[in-house]
């Protein structure tokens, strides 16, 4: 279903203490993946990520499902061409490539597409009651794009077995194989969630933003060379602006410059 220019809003941003919330709302269609939240989702990571008051960035969602994958009455009937794959992986990869750690908060289930926005996240959190699925082989297709951020969060006998049956699991089996950080039960969730949060605020934006980019880089061939590329990392984050005022903080016992206030 197109979207008109009038369509209320269905994805929303807040900030507040450091925290950028990003709200998928779109429970008539279980959130699904359509045009319009989209194009949202895109502009509100990128304006979370461009902002410099927002430290951590929350993913969550309104109704009872986190997200159900692309919209298929959109999909149906179209060519290859409008299909709307080509911006599931820039959501993927800004929320990948981000700066800034993003936490994904599930109160509901998430299917296909959505399983690949909770891999790409850098922590997930979801209630106990919470299922997930790899369902496209069940309608005919496969999941090729949101392969490149799963595969690297599961082992391959999950990744097989759970590729090819299409089965739903639920959230402790999620966090066995390693989608999830955290299975809990549905009345202690955003007191998980505000437990990561807290803790990420805590960090140097620069040093987050330099952790999380050597967790995704190449390892050099040998030791060696891996030990020389990391001891220049190292030296240069410890005579950093960051680097320095950490150490100042630390000696002084107070707060570091960087953490937001509330």
């Amino acid at each position: 279903m197109a979207d008109t220019v009038d369509s209320p809003e269905l994805v929303h941003l807040a900030v507040e203490a450091g925290i950028a919330t990003i709200t998928l709302d779109s429970p008539r269609n279980r959130n699904a993946l359509s045009a319009q939240l989209r194009r949202e989702l895109i502009a509100h990571l990128d304006a979370a990520i461009a902002d410099d008051a927002v430290r951590v960035i929350v993913l969550t969602h309104t109704g009872t499902v986190f997200c159900a994958g692309m919209d298929l009455k959109e999909s149906r009937g179209a060519g290859a061409e409008q299909q709307g794959v080509t911006e599931v992986p820039r959501i993927l990869t800004t929320l990948w490539d981000s700066p800034k750690p993003v936490v994904a908060r599930l109160s509901g289930p998430a299917r296909a597409g959505g399983v690949g926005i909770v891999a790409a996240c850098d922590i997930a959190v979801a209630a106990e009651s919470v299922t997930f699925a790899f369902s496209e082989v069940r309608i005919g297709v496969v999941p090729a794009v949101i392969s490149v951020t799963v595969l690297p969060r599961l082992s391959a006998r999950a990744a097989h077995e759970l590729f090819l049956t299409g089965e739903t699991f639920d959230a402790r089996r999620a966090a066995a194989v390693g989608l999830i950080n955290s299975a809990v039960p549905a009345e202690t969730l955003d007191d998980e969630v505000a437990r990561y949060t807290g803790m990420l605020r805590l960090g140097a934006p620069g040093a987050l933003a330099g952790a999380k980019a050597m967790l995704r880089r190449e390892r050099p061939a040998t030791m060696t060379d891996d030990f020389a590329a990391m001891n220049t990392l190292s030296a240069s984050y410890f005579a950093s602006e960051e680097g320095q005022e950490g150490i100042l903080a630390f000696g002084e016992k107070r707060t570091p410059s960087w953490v937001p206030e509330g």
